[in-house]
């Protein structure tokens, strides 16, 4: 039986269990219950819920984003959908009395997680922007007669985006989209459109993964782009929409993610676990609501991972002046008008200390009161888009960056 046959077979053989489970976790949990309040209730109640935690699928979280503190009040907050395509929907968060802001068009990573995960970025660059995100669609859930998505693709979804705002929109890339992103801006140079974006923030990114390699960036040059294929690619099983459509799984990547740091992960668990035991229901509610986005995961259809594994990570296209995008090769060094930030972090540990940065060398026409280049100290990949650390010292910079060029 093919692997993502028998993912799906052996989660719908525990669903039984899970059920079994789930209702002895609420019969302990009744306050009618006198167990419920003894140490071998609450025991034997956080092993259920552990239980039915690590059997569950995880559906696509929300953004739950209906106000943002401003001036030391709260403002309503309205999310709607302003643009859609197979792969992609644009979602608007409009924020009540901001009209006049300038517009900040986020583009979330297509690399495994939903766009929900920047959730903290959202609201962060809600107090100054108008901020719109591209909400990458699980491909497993797209039909099949809807054809395949490459990077190529990818970068004329981007275009077709940018042209929406006329000229009137500042970029904010996050992690993976940093090379279509500058990819993108790069095409729309070149043909001189009038609607480039004003400004890109590239965050995180995997522009240059020679400098400073990564476990991740070996590992991806340890291997052919046919061991991918063979190894990581599988077919959509039914009933999902996308059947027999080839992704790479969300499982598959999900168990990529925990590997790397597995002693973290289980500790966290074991925190859980004695948080509920003890009746910490903050300290509880924290750890779940991290793990309820974090083992969120979606596919990627097969013809994108491979292309940008094979672009991006084996033959390092775009900083070697080697990538084309449907047969024009892609010049970021014509770039003259566009406003270029790089955002790192120290301690990044996904895209090394100055992979972002190489942006710069390749915009090599940019004038320089038209670059930014900073390093977050003491924080990893997470931090650099989210966090404490983002909230109060790079989110500020960037809306500083943004009003200086034409916000």
């Amino acid at each position: 039986m093919p692997l993502y046959q028998f993912y799906e077979f052996n989660h719908a053989a525990v669903t039984p269990a899970r059920t079994a489970v789930d209702l002895c976790r609420a019969a302990l949990r009744n306050p009618f219950n006198p167990l419920a309040y003894t140490t071998f209730g609450r025991g034997v109640s956080a092993a259920c819920e552990m239980f039915e935690r690590a059997t569950r699928r995880y559906d696509k979280p929300d953004f739950g984003i209906t106000d943002v503190s401003v001036g030391g009040g709260r403002v309503a907050v309205t999310q709607k959908t302003v643009w859609s395509r197979p792969f992609c929907k644009l979602l608007n968060f409009a924020r009540e009395g901001g009209n006049g802001d300038p517009k900040l068009l986020i583009i979330a990573p297509l690399s495994g997680h939903y766009a929900s995960l920047l959730r903290g970025t959202v609201r962060a660059m809600l107090a100054d922007h108008d901020v719109y995100i591209t909400d990458w669609t699980d491909a497993r859930m797209v039909p099949l007669a809807q054809g395949t998505f490459d990077l190529d693709d990818y970068i004329d979804y981007l275009t077709e985006i940018f042209r929406l705002f006329e000229g009137d929109i500042h970029v904010m890339a996050v992690c993976q989209p940093s090379v279509p992103v500058l990819a993108a801006v790069s095409l729309m140079e070149m043909a001189k459109d009038p609607h480039s974006p004003r400004s890109m923030t590239l965050m995180g990114g995997p522009v240059d993964t020679r400098i400073n390699p990564t476990a991740v960036n070996k590992l991806a040059e340890s291997k052919s782009l046919n061991w991918f294929r063979r190894n990581v690619i599988m077919n959509v099983p039914w009933p999902h929409p996308g059947v027999m459509r080839e992704v790479y799984p969300g499982f598959l990547q999900l168990s990529g993610f925990m590997t790397m740091n597995l002693d973290r992960h289980v500790d966290a668990h074991k925190n859980l676990f004695r948080h509920l035991v003890e009746g910490d229901g903050v300290s509880a509610d924290k750890r779940r609501d991290f793990y309820d986005e974090y083992l969120s995961v979606m596919d990627l259809d097969a013809a994108f991972y491979l292309q940008t594994v094979d672009t991006v990570f084996l033959r390092h296209a775009l900083p070697t002046g080697t990538m084309v995008h449907r047969g024009t090769p892609i010049e970021p060094s014509r770039n003259r008008t566009v406003a270029l930030m790089t955002v790192e972090g120290e301690l990044d540990d996904i895209s090394g200390l100055g992979q972002t940065e190489a942006a710069h060398r390749l915009c090599s026409n940019l004038d320089d009161h038209m670059r930014e280049h900073y390093v977050q100290p003491n924080v990893g990949h997470y931090g650099v888009f989210n966090g404490s650390r983002f909230e109060s010292e790079i989110a500020p910079r960037i809306a500083d960056f943004i009003r200086r060029h034409g916000g």
